[in-house]
């Protein structure tokens, strides 16, 4: 295995950056790795394991660095991790994806967790039951912090608590000057803070968190990951009987517009005359792969991209190293996708 710190810039440790066959090898069953880095961000993030599918299988969890919040509020109920889920092992699923595209997923979890109901399953295994989760009870007057991780194979979300709006607060690793909204959009790895006032009538409500149809997963519980948020003086303990707002199924991001640093770091002209293009695309021959300028990566494990910069070698066409002429300049990378298919981009390091 091993272990990717998601978002968090590893100044001067890149070999920290957890990612086999690129800044390492993978760490063998029965050894041990310790990873070191600095932290020069603060806020909300993810770790994960980066072999193969194991982060689908569950090896994953929430980051939190304290630090400054661009509003008020008075309790922080910490990460809420956002996920897709498979009946089957990811594995598995796998090979059925590499001949017949993204399978379908049957579920999806609230900080790792949800109700499932086997009518119509044809899993003679399936049990169902579960439970949804549910938020500590909300006081009413007080602001509540909650930080939004979508720790997805194949999902998007929208997020809403029935009867509140969401102020966001943070993007990623940015503070943001606050904006309010009743619906935040959250693809794969991204995450948002939000702050909300409890300031609607004593009951309790559903939090959502919608699969986006579009471009997710197919999953027939899409409507149907839920948690609940009580205020403490409900006078009722049953599940929520409270309505969603409307909401039009879509897969973009939040608008540009209301993402704005509260410091805002200005971005240098490009150093190249040209930008440097990257296609996004798949490969189909007897199996499905995705490509980057026509190339599927091909990394031998034990040959990490990292080490043959150290050592001075050539580095295979299957490595797909971009070269960049000049260290310390500033280039644009310009990312298309050719076909009409979402896939999630980071950057690395």
């Amino acid at each position: 295995t091993s272990v990717h710190w998601h978002g968090l810039r590893q100044l001067w440790t890149t070999e920290q950056d957890g990612v086999n066959g690129i800044t390492q090898c993978p760490i063998a069953p029965t050894d041990s790795f310790t990873y070191e880095w600095t932290a020069t961000q603060y806020g909300t993030s993810w770790y994960h394991s980066h072999f193969s599918l194991q982060y689908a299988e569950g090896v994953a969890g929430a980051i939190v660095i304290n630090g400054p919040t661009s509003a008020n509020y008075d309790v922080d109920l910490g990460p809420v991790t956002l996920t897709d889920w498979y009946h089957a092992t990811a594995f598995s699923e796998w090979h059925v994806a590499q001949t017949s595209g993204p399978p379908a997923a049957q579920n999806g979890l609230i900080n790792g967790t949800n109700v499932f109901d086997c009518t119509g399953s044809t899993d003679t295994a399936c049990v169902g039951g579960g439970k949804r989760f549910e938020f500590p009870a909300f006081e009413y007057g007080k602001k509540y912090k909650l930080r939004l991780i979508n720790t997805s194979t194949d999902t998007h979300f929208r997020v809403s608590l029935d009867g509140h709006s969401l102020t966001v607060v943070a993007a990623d690793f940015v503070p943001i000057t606050p904006f309010t909204t009743d619906f935040l959009s959250i693809g794969i790895g991204q995450r948002y803070d939000v702050i909300i006032e409890a300031n609607a009538p004593a009951d309790n409500y559903w939090f959502r968190a919608t699969i986006q149809t579009t471009c997710s997963a197919a999953n027939t519980m899409a409507l149907d990951v839920k948690g609940i948020v009580r205020y403490s003086t409900a006078t009722t303990s049953g599940d929520p009987t409270t309505s969603a707002g409307t909401m039009t199924d879509s897969c973009l991001d939040e608008p540009l517009e209301s993402l704005v640093p509260v410091v805002a770091k200005p971005v240098a002209e490009s150093d190249l005359s040209t930008a440097q293009d990257v296609e996004v695309s798949i490969a189909i021959t007897t199996v499905f792969k995705w490509t980057l300028n026509g190339i599927s990566a091909d990394i031998d494990w034990a040959s990490p991209t990292l080490l043959k910069l150290l050592d001075g070698e050539s580095y295979p066409t299957d490595y797909h190293v971009l070269d960049l002429p000049t260290a310390n300049q500033m280039y644009y990378l310009v990312i298309e996708t050719t076909l009409g298919i979402t896939h999630p981009i980071h950057l690395h390091g």
